[in-house]
């Protein structure tokens, strides 16, 4: 009997890029079903250690020590996000530059000794945002967020506030868009596979 998939489309803010220096400091999380309709969202900070967060990352997801100092801790937050997710479904991790935040996820949930709750399968939005430039004769200049959602036209000017929930948003809706636009046609000057 196959298990209906459901993606958990997420975003995770960290205190710097070394899993094993830097800890989580936020989560966000859209779940939706294998049409990408939505069923559940949640969002979280997560108590951090501040000696375990770089300058550099403080200035990108907007680090404040009392709201932080205020925040739920770690094994609270990874099970509120188990309570979020359908327990009778394979639940695959999706988003942009997924696998880094699978990597400080994985190493959460085993630093708290709990079972780590998501597929080991991933959905990865540059790959897809990759796929889509090639067959619609785009070129893609990056392949980042950023780029992905302001080649959809779903950034203005200001584009958006870099914060995990919001960036696990715009990841889902580039996610509609992109596959929206897949529709069978000619590959635009694709090089020829190899024999």
């Amino acid at each position: 009997m196959s298990t209906e998939l459901v993606f958990a489309f997420l975003d995770c803010e960290f205190g710097g890029l070394d899993v094993d220096l830097h800890d989580l400091t936020e989560v966000g999380v859209i779940v939706t079903d294998a049409r990408l309709n939505e069923l559940a969202e949640g969002h979280w900070r997560v108590r951090a250690r501040p000696e375990r967060i770089t300058p550099e990352s403080a200035a990108i997801f907007g680090y404040d020590p009392e709201l932080w100092a205020a925040a739920p801790g770690l094994r609270q937050v990874l099970t509120e996000i188990v309570a979020l997710l359908p327990p009778d479904r394979k639940v695959v991790p999706a988003g942009q530059n997924v696998r880094m935040d699978v990597l400080f996820l994985e190493r959460a949930y085993r630093s708290c000794a709990m079972p780590y709750p998501f597929d080991y399968h991933v959905l990865d939005l540059a790959t897809l945002y990759y796929a889509w430039s090639l067959v619609s004769g785009e070129p893609a200049r990056s392949i980042s967020l950023r780029q992905a959602a302001t080649s959809a036209g779903l950034l203005g000017e200001g584009g958006v506030a870099h914060r995990a929930i919001e960036d696990a948003r715009l990841t889902l809706e580039c996610f509609r868009h992109y596959i929206a636009r897949l529709a069978p046609r000619e590959p635009a000057e694709l090089p020829e596979p190899r024999a």
